[in-house]
């Protein structure tokens, strides 16, 4: 355990922990929809839906990391079993279309999972503002959000919003 991080945000360390693993699920969860919309996504727009999707499972799966990171800092763990990581995610489920050349469906999908994360982390912001004030979990957490936010323009562009 890191004993001194620990210190610096002790009275807060459970719950901060446990916003981080929620977040970390999330991640995990969004990898997991974003990558498999990525390989089923069908049609003469595949090729560029596609890619963009790869490109944002990419980085969910590196958010996933760095909150698993911090995380084992604080003296915690990452949950470790799928089951739990989808009983604690924030956003359990992203609605991918059935219909796999419906790409409006599927990036509609992906900006209403970007939003929810980017809610996410504004929340875990005003916390630690406010309660735990943790500056290093405070870059962590603020880096992660503004990719998500770059995430949310690039798939509005992608809609043409």
């Amino acid at each position: 355990m890191a004993q001194k991080t620990r210190k610096l945000v002790e009275e807060h360390a459970d719950k901060l922990i446990e916003l981080l693993n929620k977040a970390y699920a999330d991640e995990l969860v969004a990898y997991f929809y974003y990558k498999t919309a990525a390989l089923l996504v069908k049609g003469i727009h595949a090729k560029t839906v596609a890619d963009q999707l790869e490109e944002i499972a990419k980085e969910e799966m590196e958010h996933s990391e760095e909150l698993a990171e911090r995380i084992i800092q604080l003296g915690g763990e990452p949950i470790s079993d799928w089951d739990e990581i989808t009983k604690k995610a924030n956003y359990p489920k992203v609605d991918i279309p059935e219909d796999r050349s419906d790409y409006e469906g599927i990036l509609k999908a992906v900006h209403v999972a970007e939003q929810g994360a980017i809610g996410v982390y504004a929340d875990i912001i005003n916390f630690l503002q406010k309660t735990a004030k943790d500056p290093v979990t405070f870059h962590v957490i603020r880096h992660i959000m503004g990719e998500e936010m770059h995430h949310e323009e690039e798939v509005e562009t992608l809609l043409g919003l």
